[in-house]
């Protein structure tokens, strides 16, 4: 083999070494799209991409994260490149594009060297989005890409105490979408969107049920109602008319209308449930919808439901969503545990019986609903 001397200009100096890429002509790179991607591949990969999230029927809420992930990595600039904007980035062709974002030429570690100041679980999803691009556009996530671990806090819930302050005051309050928003959320485990979404039709009341339609992930699924979720709904509907008849135009199938005659939005049901805080002494930042949603979820749990039957009520696509509710009962069993530990002993309480005519009752039942 004939020696290159300091100087010499072979075919391969450098190339494919420290981040840098062979050049195209010598591994025809143009040629390594994926077959499935050639009929896109003059076109700009911003559209065709997030056109891709549609058709996944992604929620509108993971396509923006998804789209905002994607244009700070496509305008992150290798030294000696030149800064690009957005509107520059995202008319590249997919072919071009497809070269640009392979994670063998450096760009994903000056994009990933920009994340370290963020929360774990921002930057876990900042790489699922990067990790769904590429993965389109032909490209093997590197075995070195490593996602933060994170601690994962437990679902808040209410205790029974907390509870019953809460359903005080949504009786007191003047507000009438506060009794049936609060006890469907409470009976059904409705996420906030799927509540918003709910129309008419949707309800049955004799089946005691609901349809949800396009759920988290654009999933349906059937949601159970007892009997006072039909009778708050029935209670409500006379409120529903009069906002209705408000309404310049008529034919609105939404359940739940605003004061302005409109369909009500996840942001009006937190203003209402921080009112209720204020109302039933409760830290607004312990009172939300999904607050609600996992007080349902603990409530089957602790009334002996599997959790395969939470699973399908929460409409969660995986059993490992749901398996977080076992480490608050794990959590409530300690500390029913160390309070009983914490209690007078057995013959305290029996001398304590011989002074008082009427025996107390061990604080520790009571104490145990503010799990």
């Amino acid at each position: 083999m004939r020696h290159l001397g300091r100087g010499s200009q072979g075919p391969f100096d450098g190339a494919g070494r420290l981040g840098r890429r062979f050049d195209e002509a010598q591994i025809g790179l143009k040629d390594t799209i994926p077959a499935r991607l050639d009929r896109l591949a003059d076109l700009a990969w911003a559209e065709c991409w997030a056109q891709q999230l549609r058709a996944e029927k992604k929620s509108v809420h993971t396509i923006r994260a998804y789209q905002v992930a994607a244009k700070a990595f496509s305008t992150t600039s290798l030294p000696g490149e030149k800064s690009m904007q957005w509107e520059e980035a995202g008319s590249i062709s997919v072919r071009d594009f497809h070269l640009r974002a392979d994670p063998n030429n450096g760009r994903m570690d000056a994009w990933m060297n920009g994340l370290g100041e963020l929360k774990p679980a921002t930057i876990n999803a900042k790489i699922a989005a990067l990790t769904h691009l590429l993965k389109w556009l032909g490209h093997i996530v590197p075995d070195w890409i490593q996602r933060p671990s994170r601690s994962r806090s437990l679902p808040k819930t209410l205790g029974r105490r907390e509870l019953r302050r809460m359903r005080q005051a949504v009786m007191e309050s003047e507000d009438p979408l506060a009794m049936p928003v609060s006890t469907l959320m409470l009976d059904t485990g409705l996420r906030v969107s799927e509540l918003c979404a709910l129309d008419l039709d949707d309800i049955d009341k004799e089946d005691l049920s609901a349809l949800v339609i396009g759920g988290k992930g654009e999933k349906d699924r059937t949601v159970l109602f007892t009997e006072s979720s039909v009778e708050v709904v029935e209670a409500w509907e006379p409120s529903r008319e009069t906002r209705l008849a408000n309404r310049a135009e008529q034919g609105l199938r939404a359940m739940f209308i605003s004061s302005r005659g409109r369909r009500i939005n996840p942001r009006s049901i937190q203003k209402m449930m921080d009112r209720l805080a204020d109302a039933s002494d409760i830290p607004k930042s312990r009172l939300s919808p999904h607050t609600l949603r996992h007080t349902f979820a603990t409530g089957l749990l602790e009334r002996g439901a599997d959790l395969v039957t939470i699973q399908r009520l929460l409409g969660h696509s995986s059993i490992a969503t749901t398996r977080v509710y076992l480490e608050i009962g794990d959590q409530t069993l300690r500390e029913i545990y160390h309070r009983a530990q914490r209690s007078p002993p057995a013959s305290q309480d029996a001398e304590a019986d011989s002074v008082e005519p009427e025996p107390q009752p061990v604080p520790v039942v009571t104490e145990h609903s503010e799990s």
